[in-house]
């Protein structure tokens, strides 16, 4: 397996870790809460984040956007262990995907739905980003919003 590989998916598997620490911290009724008007809530958020690595690696695949958009609609979590379960489970998919591909493969340049080309390596990098975008909202959510004291380091 490419060690480059290898070190992002344990950069996302860092922030699972972490994320599901957060999670660990929150009752269900503080999915309702949403801190801001006319944005997701912490529900809304966390369901985000549980299917991340599923819906990116769709996409890094060259998905359509009606078939994303029924992959969007197929999902719903409303608890946090179903949210729990699922990022825990994606994140597994998304290590077992990447983990399999060879040089060429990870070389191999995939176009999205909205015209923006990477190679599979570089939609992997996306992917790291992506995961590490929401677990900071989250966690600006928790403690900034509604003073959860979380101790849940974000960092190794």
């Amino acid at each position: 397996m490419n060690t480059y590989c290898k070190g992002a998916l344990n950069q996302i598997k860092v922030a699972v870790k972490t994320i599901v620490e957060m999670m660990e911290k929150l009752e269900e009724n503080d999915l309702q809460k949403r801190p801001t008007p006319n944005k997701h809530s912490i529900g809304e958020l966390l369901e985000h984040i549980a299917i991340i690595c599923e819906a990116d690696s769709l996409i890094s695949d060259g998905a359509s956007q009606d078939k994303m958009n029924k992959f969007y609609s197929s999902v719903t979590y409303k608890s946090l262990y179903e949210m729990k379960e699922a990022l825990i489970k994606n994140h597994r998919f998304l290590e077992d995907k990447f983990m399999n591909f060879t040089e060429v493969e990870l070389q191999e340049e995939i176009t999205s739905y909205w015209g923006v080309t990477y190679s599979r390596y570089e939609w992997l990098i996306e992917i790291v980003a992506h995961v590490y975008h929401h677990r900071g909202q989250l966690h600006s959510m928790l403690v900034h919003c509604y003073g959860i004291d979380l101790k849940v380091p974000l960092f190794e």
